[in-house]
């Protein structure tokens, strides 16, 4: 089969297309021919090698974390999915490939594609709709009437996570650049702060929630705008003591984890809330309970581009050059 491959981490010239052998498949795999895959900023950050030290993937690598395909074959074990089937995943972290004509599928991780969703619509959900879901349904457990905050409202996770806050009846601030305070409207967005001429921090106060994807001074920032005992979930790190537990990591990255968010969770502590990092697990059950949301059309997803597969290296110089406008970049067979 046709794949992109990682041969030596750095930057894009240590990437190339390749041909592999098929995926084997074991007694709960599901092997699905892939129609859509999409490029997160996560595809990058594994190319450049950033998260060696504690996902330390074999290289060469087939990339890629996001798919929506069609089922070609199951393992005598899987009884959720048969051939024909139309389903989409972000595979497990330890099984990701999706920049390729083929990839085997834990079960667990597979779920039915959205009936209202073309194959690059559903390509471009699953990570960001999980990371969503898993940050504000999940940890945060979101109420009606909470005051929520997503920064950079209109990107790839963005866009997904502030409809989800509105579908789970929060009021919801997010941060745009001056061209794009009509789309975060358009998404849902209660407040608008365009953040090429206002402060956030000046503006908001008292939320109860903040997704930050950005990191650095910007989750610094959102600590303060936070109420008394309300929560910083960031994806953009830094990781934290209770990410290096749940990663089994060894004694020597846990004190390099609880060293780097040290600033992070003392800062917490002083306004009176918490700090928490959180890096997505692959489920086709969470993906299977976002369905309905998508299917009334509550969450949509927001495509900036769709690429031919064969282009792949340029979608994702296209997204590293920040080139898209809004939402994802897909890449699709043709």
């Amino acid at each position: 089969m046709k794949a992109f491959m990682v041969e030596n981490y750095g930057d894009q010239a240590g990437m190339r297309a390749a041909e592999i052998p098929d995926p084997q498949t074991g007694a709960d795999d599901v092997l699905v021919k892939i129609h859509a895959a999409s490029i997160n900023p996560l595809d990058l950050r594994i190319r450049n090698g950033d998260f060696k030290a504690f996902m330390p993937y074999r290289l060469p690598l087939v990339l890629g974390n996001d798919l929506a395909g069609t089922v070609v074959r199951v393992g005598p074990s899987v009884t959720r999915f048969a051939v024909g089937d139309e389903v989409y995943a972000r595979p497990d972290k330890d099984r990701i490939g999706t920049f390729a004509e083929l990839i085997a599928v834990h079960q667990d991780d597979l779920a039915p594609k959205p009936a209202t969703l073309t194959m690059a619509e559903a390509a471009s959900l699953p990570l960001v709709a999980l990371t969503s879901w898993q940050a504000l349904a999940e940890r945060a457990r979101v109420q009606p009437g909470q005051k929520v905050l997503i920064h950079a409202g209109v990107g790839g996770l963005g866009s997904i996570a502030v409809q989800l806050a509105k579908a789970l009846g929060a009021h919801v601030a997010t941060t745009v650049s001056t061209a794009k305070v009509d789309l975060a409207k358009h998404l849902g967005a209660d407040v608008v702060i365009d953040y090429r001429t206002q402060d956030f921090e000046e503006v908001l106060d008292g939320y109860d929630v903040v997704l930050d994807s950005l990191g650095g001074e910007n989750l610094a920032k959102s600590l303060r705008v936070l109420k008394p005992g309300g929560t910083a979930i960031s994806v953009a790190g830094p990781p934290d003591p209770a990410f290096a537990r749940e990663l089994g990591a060894n004694p020597i990255l846990r004190l390099a984890m609880t060293a780097l968010s040290f600033t992070a969770r003392r800062n917490a502590k002083r306004h009176g809330v918490s700090y928490s990092f959180l890096f997505m697990k692959a489920s086709g059950n969470q993906l299977r309970e976002l369905t309905p949301l998508i299917d009334t059309g509550k969450v949509r997803p927001v495509i900036d581009r769709v690429f031919p597969f064969e282009q792949t290296l340029q979608a994702m110089e296209y997204v590293e050059k920040g080139r898209a406008k809004a939402g994802k970049v897909v890449v699709a067979m043709t």
